[in-house]
């Protein structure tokens, strides 16, 4: 049994697509997600995606991690899935309905309201999300948001003067995160600029994400350092976020195919 898949990256994040829309798929587990992200031995990839029928909206959508962990959200993966659909879509995900566009400058994602309530985050006891009484060594008082998926993040004077590939896993598995969190490091270099890199959890150091992107815009629009439209950079590129006054995110950006191929199943431990 071959099982066909679509590799796709949004500013480099990149993602295997397996399409179980119209079609059977194996049942997609830990192990495989992990077997398959392997970069030497499998296709390789940041998060695999997985389609499927939908009751809720046009298709679902499940994303794993390149450990094996299923999440919630990937803004990223968001923009490559619709790209893929090629017209307006409603996708179901674990953390929420979202909406996606083709636009003339890539694809526009709606992706739902953000949370900022401690339990929501989710932190392991109440505390302010707007400023947590907590440091890291040099990274001091971020803000908690939700949207899709849990992020912190820090505002700096350089994100690349943070070792992230230090820092980063240490603040993600921290205790205070009991599903472990997303960590970005930022700068506000103008009212509507930013500057970022995120540790991605389960991921690891990643040169774009979509929802880190998302949630950092809504860090600095929240404390009143930007306004209420901003373009992220990213190591993988630019990507345009807005808060708009129905308090919905709107992420906008490029996405790219990049091959299609298929894979042997019985290679990974799948009979038919």
């Amino acid at each position: 049994m071959r099982i066909d898949f679509t590799k796709m990256h949004g500013l480099g994040n990149d993602f295997v697509v397996l399409d179980g829309r119209t079609g059977a798929l194996p049942v997609v587990d830990a192990a495989l997600a992990a077997a398959l992200a392997d970069r030497h031995t499998g296709i390789g990839y940041d998060q695999l995606i997985v389609l499927a029928p939908s009751d809720r909206g046009d298709f679902r959508m499940r994303i794993f991690n390149n450990d094996g962990s299923e999440v919630e959200a990937c803004g990223n993966a968001t923009r490559a899935i619709g790209l893929l659909h090629g017209r307006p879509a409603s996708i179901e995900t674990l953390g929420g309905m979202v909406a996606t566009t083709p636009t003339d400058s890539g694809i526009s994602v709606e992706m739902g309201k953000p949370r900022f309530d401690w339990n929501l985050i989710p932190l392991g006891y109440p505390m302010d999300t707007h400023s947590l009484p907590v440091a890291w060594e040099e990274l001091v008082n971020p803000i908690a948001v939700n949207v899709g998926n849990p992020h912190v993040i820090f505002f700096v004077e350089d994100p690349y003067r943070i070792d992230m590939a230090r820092l980063g896993p240490l603040i993600e598995n921290d205790p205070l995160f009991p599903e472990r969190i997303n960590v970005n490091v930022a700068t506000v270099t103008s009212r509507d600029a930013l500057t970022l890199r995120v540790w991605e959890r389960g991921a690891g150091l990643t040169r774009a994400c979509g929802t880190g992107a998302c949630a950092t815009a809504i860090g600095a629009m929240k404390r009143g350092l930007a306004d209420r439209k901003v373009t992220v950079a990213l190591p993988g590129g630019p990507l345009t976020i807005e808060w708009r006054e129905d308090d919905e995110i709107v992420m906008t950006g490029p996405a790219t195919e990049s091959f299609r191929g298929s894979f042997d199943a019985a290679d990974y431990g799948i009979s038919d």
